[in-house]
């Protein structure tokens, strides 16, 4: 088993780093050349900038029982398909249950904000969301190692 984060614009890469080190578990983080990560223990993949490329890499090198860190609901699908598991940067497990419906809540909302040309600012990230990233991180981990 391995971790795969989709690392641009993640903002608990960290988190998942120092998770993985501490289930000493391999972690891949996938990111373009407009971000500059470095660490010691995670193995850093640039991609280029191109639509996706981050999300193919990922798909193209994840297995059954990875898991894979995105807020793309496209790309959690497609690792769904691959049988990995995922999990977004708020602690939200996608699974074969709720994929269809958080990808159209997706194109619901694109056709709102194109219609009407409204957009939302993000909410600044609160602690709470980070601890709730983690706990389902390391239950999803433990889960798998018991299997």
């Amino acid at each position: 088993m391995k971790i795969l984060v989709d690392a641009d614009g993640c903002p608990v890469v960290d988190i998942a780093i120092k998770t993985a080190k501490s289930c000493d578990l391999e972690i891949l983080v996938v990111k373009n050349f407009s971000h500059y990560l470095a660490d010691d223990y995670a193995t850093i993949v640039t991609v280029d900038q191109s639509a996706d490329s981050a999300d193919y890499y990922i798909v193209n090198h994840a297995a059954k029982g990875d898991i894979v860190i995105t807020q793309d609901y496209g790309l959690a699908a497609m690792a769904l398909a691959k049988e990995a598991f995922c999990i977004n940067q708020n602690g939200l497990i996608i699974s074969s249950e709720n994929i269809q419906q958080l990808l159209t809540r997706r194109h619901i909302n694109q056709e709102i904000r194109r219609k009407h040309h409204k957009y939302t600012k993000f909410k600044k990230r609160e602690p709470e969301q980070d601890a709730k990233f983690e706990r389902n991180l390391r239950y999803l981990i433990e889960k798998l190692l018991a299997e």
